[in-house]
């Protein structure tokens, strides 16, 4: 994600800019609620792409090992965007409850967040 933050934060050369200290903190902690929120939304797209069996079935355990919701190359920074307010996402929340769980080790209980 530290690469994205260029691209995603505008600032100078991605720095923090701003007059004083309390510009500063708001910016880094509005860029940091930005980066939870695209990790959130890559998360849930992952669990839709883990609950399809087809890709249940060809992912091998190092496939599944390396997957990672930091990515952002789907992210049109500047573009225009159309916000409609009464519309929801279309992320199918059932998902998740497809997706196998994290393998505990033998005689211990897998720990779920």
């Amino acid at each position: 994600m530290e690469l994205a933050n260029k691209d995603l934060f505008y600032g100078k050369d991605g720095d923090l800019a701003g007059a004083d200290k309390e510009s500063q903190e708001v910016s880094m902690l509005a860029l940091d609620l930005l980066q939870s929120a695209l990790v959130h939304v890559n998360t849930l797209l992952v669990q839709q792409v883990l609950a399809d069996p087809k890709w249940a079935d060809t992912l091998t355990d190092a496939d599944r090992r390396a997957l990672s919701p930091l990515f952002w190359t789907h992210v049109n920074p500047y573009g225009r965007f159309e916000l409609d307010m009464n519309r929801r996402l279309d992320l199918d929340l059932t998902a998740r409850d497809a997706v196998p769980r994290p393998r505990a080790p033998e005689g211990r209980p897998a720990v779920l967040g």
